[in-house]
C-alpha cells in the first residue's frame, strides 16, 4: 500500500497503462493582470508558470504532437495522455475560442483526458458545461483551481483578487457538472505559518475535491516576491521545513484524493530561492516526504479530521470513477 496516492498510481488503475500529462501554453491572461480585477498578477507569478520549452504562439496542435512524440520515445508507445492546459487562466476567454482549442484534443486517439488549469472566479456555467461535454465523448476531465491558501488575508497580500468563498462555489458547481476537481496550494507564502497550512489542508479535506497539488513557494527574478526576498522582508522555507509541512498536510488530505504534485521545478537561471525547486531535485523532495511519513508511521489521510465527507454526499448526481 502506497503512503501517498500519486496521480501516476491513480492513472494506471484507471486506464491500465502509463499516463502522462502534456502541458500546452496558449495566449491566455488573468483578470488580475489585464485590469478587470487588478494589475501585476500574483506577486510570485513569472510567465504564468509556463514551462521554458513552451511557446504560446505555437499552434496548440503542434504542441500536442510534439509532446506525444517526445513522451512515447521516453515512456513507450502504449503511453496514454492528458492534455494539460497549464499557463495563466485557461478558461478566461470567449466560449468559441475555448471550444476551438479544447476540441483539438479530439484529434488524438492517445489522449484520454483534459486537464484545465484556471482560477475559481473564472468558471461561468457555460464554460463548465463545455468542459462537461467532453465527458460524453469519452474523455476524463479535470479542472484545476488555484487557491494557494485558505487565509483571505494571504490572498489579498499576494494579489490573488479572489476569496476562499470563490473556491467553495467553483468546486460545488464543478462537481454538479460531474467534473473532477484538483486544488492548488502553496506552502510558505508571506506571513503564513504551520497553522495556515493546516487550515488550508482542512478546507480541502472538507470539500468534494478529487485531487490536490502542494508545492513550496519559490522566488523568481523580476517578480513582486523577488523584491520582498531581496530586501530581506521574506524568506523561503528550508528543505526540511517544507518536507515536514507537506507531510503534515498530506496526513489531513483524505486518502482517496489524488496527489498531482508535491514540489515545483523552476528555471535554475531565473530562480532566486529555494535551491531545491529545480527539476534535478524533484525526486529528492518527493522521496524525503515519503520517508517522513514512513518515519512517523503514518500516511495520507491518517489525520483527516472529517470522519465523513458530508459535502460530497450533498452534491447530487456526481459520478466518481471507482478508483477514486
Amino acid at each position: 500500500m502506497h503512503r501517498i496516492r500519486f496521480f501516476r498510481y491513480y492513472a494506471r488503475e484507471r486506464f491500465g497503462t502509463r499516463v502522462k500529462k502534456i502541458p500546452v501554453a496558449l495566449p491566455f491572461t488573468c483578470p488580475n493582470i489585464d485590469g478587470s480585477k487588478g494589475r501585476g498578477g500574483c506577486i510570485y507569478c513569472y510567465r504564468g508558470s509556463r514551462p521554458a520549452h513552451l511557446e504560446p504562439s505555437k499552434n496548440v496542435r503542434k504542441q500536442i504532437e510534439e509532446g506525444i512524440l517526445h513522451a512515447k520515445e521516453r515512456y513507450g508507445k502504449k503511453t496514454k495522455f492528458f492534455v494539460y492546459f497549464q499557463s495563466y487562466t485557461n478558461t478566461y476567454g470567449k466560449l468559441s475560442y475555448l471550444k476551438e482549442v479544447y476540441n483539438t484534443v479530439l484529434e488524438f486517439e492517445e489522449v484520454v483526458g483534459l486537464d484545465v488549469g484556471t482560477r475559481p472566479d473564472c468558471v461561468p456555467e457555460e464554460v463548465l458545461e463545455l468542459l462537461s461535454s467532453y465527458r460524453n465523448l469519452g474523455l476524463e476531465v479535470w479542472v484545476e483551481f488555484g487557491l494557494q491558501s485558505a487565509n483571505f488575508e494571504t490572498l489579498k497580500r499576494i494579489n490573488r483578487q479572489h476569496g476562499v468563498s470563490d473556491l467553495v462555489d467553483a468546486v460545488l458547481r464543478s462537481k454538479a457538472k460531474k467534473l473532477l476537481v484538483c486544488v492548488h496550494t502553496i506552502v510558505g507564502l508571506p506571513g503564513e505559518g504551520r497553522d495556515d497550512f493546516i487550515e488550508t489542508a482542512k478546507l480541502i479535506a472538507s470539500l468534494p475535491v478529487d485531487g490536490i497539488k502542494i508545492h513550496p513557494i519559490y522566488v523568481m527574478k523580476h517578480t513582486g516576491l523577488a523584491k520582498l526576498y531581496l530586501s530581506g522582508a521574506f524568506r523561503t522555507l528550508s528543505f526540511e521545513e517544507y518536507v515536514n509541512y507537506a507531510a503534515d498536510m498530506l496526513e489531513i488530505i483524505p486518502e482517496n484524493v489524488v496527489v498531482h504534485r508535491l514540489t515545483a521545478e523552476a528555471e535554475r537561471d531565473k530562480l532566486l530561492s529555494p535551491d531545491y525547486c529545480v527539476y534535478e531535485r524533484k525526486l529528492e523532495v518527493i522521496k524525503a516526504i515519503e520517508e517522513t511519513l514512513k518515519r512517523r508511521g503514518t500516511r495520507q489521510g491518517a489525520k483527516n479530521p472529517f470522519v465523513k465527507r458530508a459535502v460530497r454526499d450533498l452534491v447530487k448526481g456526481v459520478e466518481i470513477p471507482r478508483s477514486l
